[in-house]
């Protein structure tokens, strides 16, 4: 799952001279070993990368390995979903895929993807995120290769933070933040503008206290939005939702809300970094006002529960080429390029030991706190079924609208059920 707006940019644009958008090459050479050429085909996504980092990834690696010949083809996010399960069941397919890390799970279940659980110790996955690396596996096999990650931090108004004397560095629990909040909710102002759908914040208040959106018993995942865990939840967001004006029927999307804190009357939201540079866009003389903190816990020992989006790298079972694919793997997410890559695009590291890469980068070193505490959506196939109706979002309306919270918990519950395992 991948979040569209981050830190170093908006929107990034990549240019690359390709011919077409096939899967794999024709050519009967080696695996890269040095028995032979092999020509490598990779998907990339849009966005993933800017043409600087791909030219400069391409050029290390063409020195290194001299007999892979490296193609990069960047694929569109939008129908990227029918296009992979088509070349997983091909004949044709590319030897390396990029996708979301919470759908890792769907083409695992179809068998089209190369198994490497052997592979993680070689590639350093006892330091991986969480969120990145739990969704990459299927049934206690690894098939998903952490890429990169983003999460979502608090981006606020310093200038509205001073006059309202918070400082905040020291706001290290949620309550500390509630009161906080309330100083900076005044006359015209929002303390916050929350949504009431913004349901992957609701997710990270519920992880917090101990939940789950859903879980699995007996081979069989339920909804769990009714658990007293996740009412706890869903109470805190409920109490700080009150704390600004946003539409309790809405999501973040609608309006977006980096462009209603550019109308300059709301202290903060909850965003990726990216948001801030809509936001100075919108409104270029809050540019300069804007700063990130991460998403405060239950305790001051650790940051709140954020949700990881990002992106995991997989083989293809149908790949002609496995050994070089794995090397191309290997490169890209091993720590000399996952450091170039995080500062080059402003990402977290696939890696909780390579945060400090990001240390000068304030948005990226906001997001790689959360990080460490980072998940990700129930690893199911039928997960994408869920979103697809998305009953939270309904049932987090009806919370904040003063119906019978527990009620509509249940009835949302009982609808993710369903839809979960309708879909697998």
């Amino acid at each position: 799952m991948k979040f569209r707006l981050l830190a170093g940019a908006s929107v990034l644009t990549v240019t690359v001279a390709l011919s077409g958008c096939s899967g794999g090459s024709d050519d009967k050479a080696g695996d890269g070993s040095g028995g032979g050429r092999s020509e490598l085909t990779v998907w990339l996504m849009r966005d993933s990368v800017s043409a600087t980092f791909q030219n400069e990834f391409t050029a290390g690696f063409a020195k290194t390995h001299p007999d892979i010949d490296l193609k990069i083809q960047i694929q569109e996010w939008d129908g990227i979903g029918q296009k992979v399960t088509a070349a997983l069941a091909s004949n044709d397919a590319p030897d390396v895929i990029e996708i979301g890390n919470t759908q890792v799970a769907q083409y695992a279940q179809s068998g089209g993807l190369l198994d490497l659980t052997d592979k993680k110790a070689d590639l350093g996955g006892d330091a991986w995120l969480k969120g990145l690396a739990e969704p990459g596996a299927w049934q206690g096999k690894q098939y998903g290769i952490p890429f990169y990650a983003a999460n979502r931090v608090v981006v606020y108004r310093k200038d509205l933070f001073q006059q309202a004397g918070v400082d905040p560095t020291a706001i290290k629990t949620r309550d500390q933040w509630i009161a906080a909040t309330e100083k900076l909710n005044k006359d015209f102002q929002q303390g916050i503008y929350l949504t009431g759908q913004t349901w992957y914040a609701l997710a990270g208040f519920i992880w917090d206290e101990g939940g789950d959106l859903a879980v699995q018993k007996g081979g069989k995942w339920t909804g769990a939005l009714d658990a007293p865990e996740a009412l706890a939840g869903m109470e805190f967001y409920k109490k700080l939702q009150t704390l600004g004006k946003g539409p309790k029927d809405a999501d973040e999307a609608n309006p977006p809300q980096a462009e209603v804190m550019a109308k300059g009357k709301v202290a903060q939201i909850i965003s990726v970094p990216g948001g801030a540079n809509v936001i100075a866009e919108q409104n270029p003389a809050l540019k300069d006002t804007l700063g990130f903190f991460p998403i405060p816990g239950k305790t001051a020992d650790k940051p709140g529960a954020v949700f990881t989006g990002g992106s995991d790298l997989v083989i293809p079972a149908a790949s002609r080429h496995q050994d070089a694919a794995y090397t191309f793997v290997k490169e890209l997410t091993g720590d000399a390029w996952q450091k170039r890559l995080a500062l080059a695009m402003s990402y977290v590291p696939n890696k909780t030991s390579l945060a400090s890469a990001v240390a000068s980068d304030p948005g990226a070193a906001a997001m790689a706190v959360g990080a460490a505490e980072g998940r990700a959506t129930p690893n199911t196939p039928g997960w994408a079924a869920v979103e697809a109706e998305n009953p939270i979002k309904d049932y987090m309306t009806a919370a904040l609208t003063g119906r019978d919270m527990k009620q509509e918990a249940a009835k949302a519950s009982e609808e993710m059920t369903r839809a979960m395992n309708s879909a697998s």
